[in-house]
């Protein structure tokens, strides 16, 4: 029996692992095949280690034990003509591309000297990343295609990742992560006449690497010098509306599966925030 999403091929960016990964499962378990690519190498301003080689052979064997295909390979989504080359290796194996999902980003924060280019670094995969993704799919997409992208509720939220602490990089994830609110509209409102839709998904703590990591716990609990995962989580959970620490990738991979398939045919131009109240909770930031 045919799933969600049985029929289509989706292009996932940052598939290596975290939120990436999940999405990729989570679609090929509803039917879909899979484009996955990463950069699979270290930006130097990001303080937590990007994915490696490993980490997409087991993105590539998740997949696979759905029953599902996959074409895995490395491509920067800051290099519009390498990421599009990857894109046309996975039509070539599949023949057609129905869903896009710009999922790849990176958090730099500053651990110890800002650096110059931590602020273009997040810009360039964050906000122009997302949109290369989008501009090598669109020839190919057809009509009732779906692009999901991936924001973020603390990009909205004063005080958080606009924090001084947490440096340029942050910033520029911030940043770029706003203006996705506005793309996503617009873009949407330029590919309606087409049955193309575009969403953003906005998710709260996710439990992967971005969240978890040294520069993070300390801004989480600055009065300790190394504070450990379980010196945030009262932290963390104090951050959502909802008494939890983070949200899993599925639960954000879920929503994407929504957005792919064919039942949120005319829901377009969506900033859907998965969040578990916390900008409600926090509308102002949490230290507004």
């Amino acid at each position: 029996m045919a799933g969600r999403v049985g029929g289509k091929v989706a292009f996932i960016t940052g598939a290596g692992r975290g939120q990436g990964r999940s999405h990729a499962v989570r679609l090929a378990e509803e039917g879909a095949d899979i484009i996955a690519v990463d950069i699979l190498e270290q930006i130097e301003s990001n303080p937590y280690p990007l994915s490696t080689p490993e980490d997409l052979a087991e993105t590539v064997r998740l997949v696979e034990k759905t029953g599902q295909r996959i074409v895995a390979l490395k491509a920067d989504v800051r290099d519009r003509v390498g990421l599009g080359g990857a894109l046309e290796a996975g039509i070539a194996e599949f023949g057609h591309v129905d869903v896009v999902v710009a999922n790849a980003g990176i958090l730099p924060m500053a651990m110890s000297d800002p650096q110059r280019l931590d602020f273009q670094d997040a810009v360039d995969v964050d906000l122009v990343g997302v949109m290369n993704a989008v501009a090598v799919a669109l020839p190919r997409l057809p009509q009732y295609g779906s692009i999901v992208i991936t924001g973020s509720t603390a990009g909205m939220m004063p005080n958080t990742v606009d924090n001084p602490a947490m440096g340029p990089g942050a910033a520029g994830y911030g940043w770029s992560k706003r203006v996705l609110i506005e793309y996503t509209e617009q873009l949407a409102l330029q590919l309606a006449p087409e049955f193309i839709r575009v969403n953003c998904i906005h998710p709260t703590n996710v439990n992967t690497h971005l969240l978890h990591n040294d520069g993070l716990y300390s801004v989480f609990r600055p009065d300790l010098e190394k504070p450990t995962r379980e010196d945030v989580l009262p932290a963390f959970t104090h951050f959502q509306a909802m008494p939890i620490p983070y949200v899993e990738p599925v639960d954000i991979s879920n929503a994407v599966l929504f957005f792919a398939s064919d039942e949120s045919r005319y829901v377009t131009g969506q900033n859907l925030r998965v969040d578990a109240g916390s900008l409600l909770k926090f509308p102002n930031g949490p230290t507004g």
